[in-house]
């Protein structure tokens, strides 16, 4: 028991020290800006001293304001470090735990290796990145498409050991092209409205970390949260009907669901449709 709040307490540190190395890239990215450099209020350009940098306990010793224009700083920055610090415990703790280390089927006996806990770590982060990018900016940088498919072909290629081939490998490819193929559809018919082209490029990368039949179900439960989710922002007046709203975050949500609970979903396909 002690030994896991120990490990609970250093992922949530290491994570929360993580998500804030998320934020800049959230903030960076998106806007076209270097992740190089020392971190900077938003409002009155100050360079941020070191010892205002720790994550979450900084935000609340300053009580989520600049220590020198006194403006308020975005409560984005504490949420996606506790977010990301929880993240970190949740990935190692499923990873770990014989019962629930299928987040996809087949690579069970990767569980307990450290390169697997990396590599999920990074496909995480990135879909972090990838959601608060969308929601706050939408827009879903190139360059954390490109690390998170990184990640997921050490993934796919680890998995695959000695059956690694040509054959599977563009089986891997094949799956991403048809899931891509909805979003892409709903792309060209909008002219980029009612869908972004970084949603298509993130749908096949989707495809080829989940497969055919993991991504689309990926999409279907992407749409379903964001019906759901369109609902509520228009009830609540946040957004009007014809307000653009992020999909990209709703993709990430379908994603996360099926590498995390894909065989009972599969299974519950399987009984009720047959296949």
């Amino acid at each position: 028991m002690v030994e896991k709040i120990l490990y609970s307490l250093f992922l949530f540190i290491l994570g929360s020290a993580i998500g804030s190395f998320l934020n800049v890239l959230i903030d960076r990215l998106a806007t076209n800006k270097s992740i190089t450099g020392r971190s900077h209020c938003d409002h009155c350009q100050q360079q941020i001293l070191w010892h205002d940098l720790f994550p979450i306990v900084s935000f609340l010793f300053l009580k989520g304001k600049c220590r020198f224009c006194h403006k308020k700083l975005s409560f984005y920055y504490p949420i996606i470090e506790i977010i990301t610090g929880f993240t970190f415990i949740a990935v190692y703790f499923i990873i770990t735990n014989p019962d629930k280390a299928k987040m996809i089927p087949d690579l069970r006996f990767w569980q307990n290796n450290i390169f697997l806990l990396t590599v999920y770590l990074g496909i995480f982060s990135s879909l972090i990145v990838i959601f608060f990018a969308d929601l706050k900016y939408q827009i879903i940088p190139d360059s954390m498409q490109l690390t998170l498919f990184i990640f997921s072909m050490f993934f796919r290629f680890v998995g695959a050991g000695h059956d690694l081939s040509l054959q599977l490998f563009s089986q891997w490819v094949l799956g991403g092209l048809l899931v891509m193929l909805p979003i892409l559809f709903l792309f060209l018919i909008t002219k980029g409205n009612g869908m972004g082209f970084g949603d298509v490029k993130l749908s096949f990368i989707i495809g080829f970390l989940l497969g055919l039949k993991g991504g689309l179900v990926a999409l279907y439960l992407g749409f379903i949260v964001g019906a759901l989710g369109g609902v509520i922002l228009i009830l609540l007046k946040r957004k009007g009907l014809k307000s653009k709203i992020a999909f990209g975050p709703f993709l990430v949500i379908g994603m996360i669901i099926v590498m995390i609970w894909g065989p009972q979903i599969f299974e519950i396909i399987h009984r009720l449709y047959g296949f």
